[in-house]
């Protein structure tokens, strides 16, 4: 048997593995409807934004429109903005007293600067019942605090969150957006995130409702305060407390920020994919050649004939209908769903460069900053 068929085996051993065995991550899980409540808890929205006058009015407006029946109040931290975020904010804030603008103190070390942010904003919380942590682009629709709430109580959650819509228009975000889902569904199965009786814990940072009492009861945002991948570790210390945990996919609330090019998408994924795993070299060389093994062989071998060949084919078609919903979802053709192998390439690519900006002092690098854990 060559080598090259005994790699067209594995591959295709392993795409099928994955759609058997992983929790069904190809499916976008949606979330479920809720029944109203009699009694609607204190809800504190804490919005850490830096640099974000392009996308500020809109995100925050969205919040403002809410109709979520209890008592609902925003608080925006401006994280030393430099581009008049706050300025804004405080326009918008002149009209609606449920809107407080606070200013980030200096950045302690130990601290990344986005958590920092989101801990003053707790400060400012008082004693609201639940905190729902958003970013400052996110567009949210005017019912999804209230189904937000309505899940979280009626499945006695500790943290719900929406993974957003984001945004797909351009040529770099049809070929590049649709697999940053999915690669992370692969990572992190909802459907394994949402079972107590599994580890797996993820969150969506631009949007993450949480009790007050869960996360008091981790420690707080302290308790994650040197996290660049923060959403993920926030759900990751309250499953491990004994909290109940929820993710989701969702069309509705969406996100505002662009990423035009392909360097846009490529930093975007640079900053943090070193950190997801855990800066080891060794995970990065396993990263690389199941990365390669899985998504970029199969249609390689469709040079070498032969029965190579036909296993390259099954593999590659595998791998196309398991990310076809993903694409479905986007509204996008279904003909993206065979260029997963050259999107996989480009991800590994970043992924490579993204240990090679650790390596260099300039991991974490986000709007002008780098993160302290980075810096040399």
């Amino acid at each position: 048997m060559s080598a090259a068929v005994i790699l067209g085996i594995v591959a295709l051993a392993v795409w099928l593995g994955l759609i058997l065995a992983r929790g069904r991550f190809f499916v976008p899980r949606l979330p479920t409807t809720a029944p109203a409540r009699a009694h609607w808890p204190a809800i504190v929205a804490v919005v850490p934004a830096r640099d974000e006058a392009a996308a500020i009015a809109r995100a925050v407006g969205s919040l403002l429109a809410q109709d979520y029946p209890g008592d609902f109040s925003i608080v925006l931290v401006d994280d030393h903005s430099g581009d008049g975020t706050a300025e804004i904010a405080r326009g918008l804030a002149g009209a609606d007293a449920k809107l407080r603008i606070v200013a980030a103190p200096p950045l302690p070390h130990g601290w990344t600067g986005k958590l920092w942010a989101m801990n003053r904003g707790v400060e400012e919380a008082g004693e609201a019942a639940l905190i729902l942590f958003t970013d400052a682009d996110i567009a949210h629709h005017p019912a999804n605090l209230r189904q937000l709430a309505a899940r979280l109580e009626h499945e006695r959650r500790d943290l719900v969150s929406l993974m957003v819509r984001l945004h797909c228009d351009s040529l770099a975000e049809r070929l590049l957006i649709p697999a940053f889902v999915f690669f992370f569904a692969m990572l992190y199965p909802f459907a394994w995130v949402a079972d107590p009786r599994r580890r797996t814990a993820a969150a969506a940072g631009g949007c993450m409702l949480i009790r007050r009492a869960a996360l008091d009861r981790i420690g707080g945002v302290a308790a994650i305060k040197s996290a660049l991948i923060d959403d993920c570790a926030l759900a990751r210390a309250v499953k491990d407390s004994g909290g109940a945990i929820r993710l989701d996919l969702t069309r509705l609330t969406t996100s505002i920020r662009p990423y035009p090019r392909l360097a846009d998408i490529w930093n975007m994924i640079a900053r943090s994919a070193y950190t997801q795993l855990r800066y080891s070299p060794t995970l990065l060389a396993g990263t690389v050649a199941f990365m390669a093994l899985v998504y970029v062989v199969p249609p390689l071998l469709l040079a070498v004939g032969g029965t190579a060949a036909w296993l390259g084919a099954a593999a590659w078609l595998a791998m196309s209908l398991a990310y076809l919903p993903m694409v479905l979802f986007y509204g996008l053709s279904p003909l993206w769903a065979v260029a997963l192998p050259l999107t996989a390439l480009i991800y590994l690519g970043a992924t490579i460069a993204s240990a090679w900006r650790h390596f260099r002092g300039r991991g974490g690098a986000w709007k002008g900053r780098v993160e302290w854990r980075n810096a040399r």
